[in-house]
């Protein structure tokens, strides 16, 4: 059986979160932090950081679909975050924090809006996940990259991912 690849992007507050959750996924192959979908070029980190870009911090997931499929990536996305907080996760407030799911194709954009529906029965709030084509991407700066095992006993690797990976089993 050959590996078929498949890359969504993904936006569900800070991006060294998501990365750290999607490393430990079985079938995931790479993912990337970066920003998407704002409205300059290029951002940085202090640009996008400041509000004024229209990017959302996000990670790219690449995962071989003999493994893991999408509607799988997706339900660890619900449950890795609060979809319902406008602009913010915990204590990070922005937009650069907003949810969304910025998909390459219209069968992923099927798979999210079935998603989205299914996951709002978990909810009492009403989600307010964007579902919107991925259009401006920009990797992030090289000390991005792998933030989590790099920098495992850094305050906010601590208290914020941490205890997020044990949440959702992904550690002990």
């Amino acid at each position: 059986m050959s590996a078929e690849i498949e890359t969504i992007v993904l936006g569900a507050g800070c991006f060294w979160c998501v990365e750290a959750v999607y490393e430990r996924i079985d079938g995931v192959i790479d993912v990337e932090a970066a920003y998407a979908n704002g409205h300059t070029d290029n951002p940085s980190y202090n640009e996008v950081c400041g509000g004024r870009t229209g990017y959302a911090e996000v990670t790219k997931v690449t995962f071989d679909t003999q493994k893991v499929k999408l509607s799988e990536i997706l339900d660890i996305f619900w449950r890795a975050h609060n979809p319902t907080t406008l602009n913010r996760q915990g204590a990070d407030v922005g937009t650069q924090y907003r949810s969304g799911i910025y998909y390459i194709s219209n069968e992923q954009k099927k798979i999210a809006d079935a998603s989205i529906a299914n996951a709002q029965k978990a909810f009492d709030k009403k989600i307010v996940t964007e579902i919107e084509p991925l259009q401006k991407y920009t990797v992030a700066e090289n000390y991005h990259q792998n933030y989590y095992n790099n920098n495992k006993n850094a305050p906010y690797c601590s208290f914020i991912i941490t205890p997020k990976l044990k949440k959702l089993n992904l550690i002990k």
